[in-house]
């Protein structure tokens, strides 16, 4: 594969490491080292991929994320510390679409962007429905009964997870596993919130399709099972 790759990151021997590793395999790269230089030269180069870290200067990654997200649809992966489960949660919810934790294999971030960019060129437009929810992942929308509604990203996959697997108990592993497709340091141990965020966006009427099955998990049971 080939694109211009845009590295953010603030530890120069890191993002030359990487820059080197990007352009061995037939890329074209280029390293901001800090938020707001990062942040001009994306909306300038408009890159078909960004690595981004989460500690930065003049503009932190999460708020850096945030930003490119509204503005464009441009492939995010970000790189956080193994100590920090929690940005790492915070990072997929603002707009991220993998994280890889230092230290890291530089190959394994060409794998990982490899596999990215392939998910992202080959979208078609693709549509679940269950009941009166309706998710098009595609552009990320999402309806509740024919209103929209607004989720973060690691939301709409959690959703996708659940409406693919209708009324089957799934345990909290298995919604990482199958929402994540790998390991999430400390995750399993934030499922609980992201579902009950999930729940409140999607409840209506008093009605609630995710349904906690105690001792094994959570259920989705839409509105016409």
């Amino acid at each position: 594969m080939s694109g211009n790759v845009l590295i953010i990151e603030d530890d120069s021997r890191i993002a030359d490491w990487v820059r080197l590793y990007f352009e061995r395999a037939g890329y074209t790269a280029e390293v901001a080292q800090d938020g707001q230089t990062g942040l001009n030269l994306a909306r300038r180069l408009a890159p078909d991929l960004i690595i981004l870290d989460l500690t930065l200067p003049r503009l932190d990654g999460i708020e850096l994320c945030n930003i490119l997200r509204r503005e464009s649809d441009v492939p995010i992966i970000m790189l956080t510390a193994r100590e920090a489960p929690a940005q790492r949660i915070i990072g997929l919810e603002s707009g991220a679409d993998d994280y890889i934790v230092k230290p890291f294999d530089p190959r394994e971030v060409i794998a990982r962007s490899e596999a990215v960019l392939r998910r992202v060129q080959g979208k078609v437009q693709l549509v679940l429905t269950c009941g009166d929810i309706s998710l098009n992942e595609t552009s990320g929308t999402v309806t509740v009964g024919g209103e929209p509604v607004d989720l973060s990203q690691a939301q709409i996959a959690l959703l996708a997870t659940f409406m693919r697997h209708p009324n089957q108990v799934l345990t909290r592993d298995q919604l990482i596993s199958l929402t994540w497709q790998h390991d999430f340091d400390g995750y399993d141990r934030a499922i609980d919130s992201q579902v009950a965020r999930l729940r409140k966006r999607i409840g209506r009427g008093g009605k609630q399709p995710i349904q906690t099955v105690y001792g094994a998990g959570y259920r989705f049971v839409p509105e016409d099972a």
